[in-house]
């Protein structure tokens, strides 16, 4: 018999963004991505990947900062929105359908990789590969920018533990009915360590809703493969 599959969120999201009011909640860049455009700019980077990009609120604001956007999603729902807008603001974004697991990107092609609150979608080996196909496409020195669930965020051991740290919540009226993986520091910082990451900045936010806590992380591919970086 094959395992239940645990990176299904997206199946959630799929609906959702056929929903005026979902895509309304979802339309502005966060500042914290926002914040960090200039600093992209201003160390040359030219090619940058929105992993899990959604409706693209953030894609866009990466093209209309002048870079070349490259913009994955599993949601083939959110994908279209995305392009739509894109054309109705005459921006050039590449667009590919697919997991974040396996990112149909070159090796060591794009400057900058964003996962806003899309990795955790999974279990730890999820999470795992997950890091290690951002370092893949990423190029020697260059950044990715994510978020993680803290183990300080209210659903945190609530509903069925499927996997270590991994929740699901069967009653939830959110994504949560769909596998979660919640993290702590250390731990975090271990797993992008073995993936061949080193930790810029690690701080845990409460998002909104109150309690909504996640780790809003920005960190560097090192210049060593994974391989030799250890495993968790």
């Amino acid at each position: 018999m094959n395992p239940q599959p645990l990176d299904t969120a997206h199946e959630r999201w799929d609906e959702w963004w056929t929903e005026a009011k979902q895509r309304a909640r979802w339309s502005d860049p966060e500042p914290a991505v926002r914040e960090l455009l200039p600093i992209l700019r201003a160390r040359g980077a030219q090619r940058v990947l929105d992993v899990g990009a959604g409706i693209g609120r953030h894609s866009l604001a990466y093209a209309v900062g002048g870079f070349a956007v490259v913009a994955t999603d599993a949601s083939t729902t959110g994908l279209d929105e995305l392009r739509r807008s894109a054309a109705s603001a005459s921006l050039s974004i590449e667009m590919h359908v697919a997991p974040f697991t396996a990112l149909p990107i070159d090796d060591d092609s794009v400057d900058h990789v964003l996962a806003w609150n899309v990795l955790y979608h999974g279990d730890r080996e999820i999470v795992q590969a997950a890091f290690r196909e951002c370092h893949r496409v990423l190029r020697p020195g260059g950044s990715f920018q994510l978020t993680m669930l803290s183990k300080r965020h209210r659903a945190f051991g609530v509903g069925r533990e499927v996997r270590p740290d991994t929740f699901v919540d069967d009653r939830s009226t959110g994504d949560k009915d769909h596998p979660h993986f919640y993290v702590d520091a250390p731990d975090l910082t271990a797993l992008l360590a073995a993936s061949g990451f080193n930790v810029v900045s690690l701080v845990d936010v409460d998002q909104d809703p109150h309690g909504s806590f996640h780790w809003v992380v920005l960190c560097q591919a090192s210049l060593d493969s994974p391989e030799s970086s250890g495993n968790t």
